[in-house]
């Protein structure tokens, strides 16, 4: 019997005393941003909360029957029980050379493309939210991100001081699992693309691209840290598909192509010498719970996404804006040595897929790619997008589709 491995996306609901612990952090981080003097009288508590609660999410996953696991992101604070953006907003404490902005990337001025200059436009005027007004000024229509941070800027040279947070991370992610009886490898940590950190504001560098390709040394350090220590890294990339939709007014594809390609060169330039089987790169259309009826089709830079330097490729396929494009995957070759990570649960319903469905949705892309290169996931992180009943409850939905789906194979 073929058995169809299981993953999600990376982010997991944290416990209310860590989301606590974690305000206290991100206040912290904004005014160390701001060059205040910060205490860290509370440190090693904090540590030792993040160091247990890591080890009991390892094991909760083991339980669920999740075959590669990793800390649920817990590393990267989350200040908020519903919070789309600390997949993000965790490298501004791990980066040097940042002050604080007076705007965030809300506030920001609508930024119009020509077709000779595309160019990213601020979060309030993307697409989805001009056709949709007003479901995006209703608190009521589910629509809201959560309350975010205040953004940086970078005002200099910028590098990485993380190295002890990420150290910290794959100390904490390896003890749970050693102490779950996964095999270390089976683990990973996510990390930011540079395509995807470079949206804040820039007052250094002479050009976007030239940021860009800063942001892929600053990370570079990171992903050697994960991979070296021999674990997996996932780089979160949502920029290469999102962004389509942050460019007003629409852009033709080849446009995109290119404007997506400096991203890709510059990531791949971040993970030269890695070696591609410790490398996963997930990339989706935003996890907010809007209509998204901007989204790029996928079609259009599969091709791209698949020349990353990545062994694994994560993409939305339960989210019904995507669903259909499993067919891609009749026509699409699956490059020797890539394997497949397709949502098959997602974030953006409160609904609980039955199993049934969860095997139908991975025995389509097992027929076509192979079981063995297919990972069962889920669309995006379920940590602060979902609340951590329904979470767990798609966790378990998402691993018993996959016995009924292997057993099938």
């Amino acid at each position: 019997m073929a058995t169809i491995r299981t993953s999600h996306a990376g982010s997991l609901p944290r416990t209310p005393e860590l989301i606590e612990a974690n305000k206290v952090k991100q206040q912290q981080n904004t005014a160390r941003l701001a060059g205040e003097s910060v205490s860290d009288a509370d440190a090693q508590q904090f540590e030792e909360l993040l160091a247990a609660s890591v080890t009991d999410l390892v094991k909760r996953q083991k339980d669920l029957g999740i075959s590669l696991p990793n800390d649920g992101e817990y590393g990267h604070a989350m200040a908020a029980e519903f919070d789309y953006g600390a997949w993000w907003h965790y490298s501004f404490a791990r980066t040097g050379g940042l002050e604080l902005h007076d705007l965030n990337l809300f506030e920001e001025p609508a930024n119009r493309s020509t077709p000779d200059n595309v160019v990213l436009t601020s979060f309030s005027d993307r697409r989805d939210r001009n056709l949709f007004p007003n479901v995006y000024t209703d608190a009521n229509a589910g629509t809201d991100t959560g309350t975010q941070p205040q953004f940086p800027k970078a005002t200099g040279p910028i590098s990485y001081i993380g190295q002890d947070q990420v150290n910290r991370d794959i100390a904490n992610l390896k003890a749970g699992l050693a102490a779950a009886g996964y095999d270390e490898r089976a683990g990973y940590i996510n990390a930011l693309s540079p395509g995807s950190a470079s949206r804040i504001a820039n007052e250094y560098y002479k050009t976007d691209e030239e940021f860009i390709w800063a942001w892929a040394d600053v990370l570079r350090e990171e992903y050697l840290a994960i991979t070296e220590a021999g674990l997996t890294v996932q780089i979160d990339d949502p920029s290469l598909a999102e962004n389509f939709d942050q460019i007003n007014p629409e852009p033709s594809f080849d446009d995109y192509r290119k404007f997506i390609q400096v991203r890709i060169d510059a990531l791949n330039h971040a993970l030269r010498g890695i070696d591609p089987a410790q490398v996963r790169v997930h990339t989706c259309w935003g996890s907010w719970h809007g209509p998204h009826v901007t989204d790029l089709p996928f079609i259009e830079i599969v091709d791209q996404v698949l020349s990353i330097n990545a062994a694994g490729i994560t993409f939305e396929a339960a989210n019904v804006r995507h669903e259909h494009e499993w067919r891609i995957w009749e026509e699409k070759k699956l490059p020797e040595g890539k394997y497949i990570i397709p949502g098959i649960v997602s974030h953006s319903t409160n609904v609980v897929e039955h199993p049934e469905l969860v095997a139908e949705r991975i025995g389509r892309f097992a027929k076509l790619v192979g079981p063995e290169n297919v990972v069962a996931s889920t669309d995006c992180g379920l940590g602060g997008r979902v609340h951590p009943d329904i979470a767990v409850a798609k966790l378990q939905s998402l691993t018993e589709g996959a016995e009924i789906a292997s057993k099938r194979f």
